[in-house]
């Protein structure tokens, strides 16, 4: 049954052409495959019922980047302003100032994408961690200042060191999105004692029904309060034609999102047109109507993100 919350606010869970009203809190637009048709991917988006995309910035000059088209796209986009685990190996002291003179502007909406990747290591684990500390503390810098800059994280085979690094800053952090969460109930547990919200993507279609992230989804273990969505386009392509999709999941998904996902977007490039298709799946696991998942989630991220 929809709370009072959801109920009070059901205008927002369709738009007029009867999409759903959704927020992509996660597209790497800066990436090269969306440089020669970015004005049609966004169409795309509008046209799925995406509303807002957060282009997450993963360098300095990425976010240089991200915040560019923030500001040629205002009516839609935002942006993150971060260094990722990956490129950590180019952070120097200068970075910490062009971070934070570039995440003041209107347009960011969030520190990062950082955090810890240990599994492919490209950066040595102790830079990624100085890098990685250095930005919470520009993140707990901003909330001190009464700004809303929360952190938009990243974590790959680091959990223990991920942990521990935040539990320094606990009692000072902003709000904190784990995106693109693929890992254990034990990480999402403790994530959600944290206080952490939890990003999910396309790549929940490549999960066979034993997965443990699916059976936290069934078993209501993630409180939908507590859950955004995002494609981290180009990447994390739902790929609904797959053998591990269960009936039920492939009974929910509608028409209109099949056919935008499979005319647009594929396993070289996902773009933010495919969120209905992630949403009916997270919505098909949650067994919940995919109308009521997409007002909660939306209004998790306008709320989380400080969006308008």
């Amino acid at each position: 049954m929809m709370d009072d919350n959801v109920r009070d606010l059901g205008w927002l869970s369709l738009d007029l052409d009867g999409h759903y009203l959704l927020v992509d809190i996660g597209a790497n637009l800066t990436n090269r495959k969306f440089a020669k048709d970015l004005d049609s991917v966004l169409q795309r988006a509008r046209d799925s019922g995406v509303c807002k995309i957060i282009v997450t910035g993963t360098s300095i000059n990425q976010s240089k980047e991200a915040l560019r088209l923030a500001r040629l796209h205002p009516d839609i986009l935002y942006c993150t302003i971060g260094v990722h685990p990956h490129e950590a190996k180019t952070w120097t002291d200068d970075c910490e100032t062009t971070l934070v003179e570039m995440a003041s502007s209107s347009e960011c909406v969030a520190i990062g994408e950082c955090g810890l990747d240990y599994n492919r290591d490209f950066s040595p684990r102790d830079v990624q961690q100085e890098a990685f500390e250095k930005q919470i503390q520009i993140a707990c810098d901003f909330k001190r200042k009464g700004l809303n800059r929360p952190l938009f994280l990243h974590e790959r085979d680091a959990h223990d060191d991920f942990v521990r690094i935040l539990n320094k800053y606990h009692a000072q952090l902003p709000n904190v999105v784990v995106h693109c969460f693929t890992g254990s109930y034990e990480e999402a547990m403790k994530y959600l004692e944290m206080g952490f919200y939890i990003g999910l993507t396309g790549f929940l279609a490549k999960f066979k029904s034993d997965n443990s992230l699916v059976k936290m989804l069934e078993e209501k273990k993630l409180p939908i309060d507590r859950l955004m969505l995002e494609t981290d386009s180009p990447y994390c392509f739902p790929n609904t034609r797959g053998s591990k999709l269960p009936t039920k999941v492939k009974e929910i998904l509608t028409e209109k999102s099949l056919n935008m996902l499979n005319r647009y977007s594929s396993f070289q490039r996902n773009e933010p047109s495919s969120l209905p298709v992630t949403l009916e799946i997270v919505s098909a696991y949650l067994e919940m109507k995919p109308e009521d998942v997409a007002l909660k989630t939306t209004l998790n991220s306008l709320k989380f993100f400080g969006l308008s």
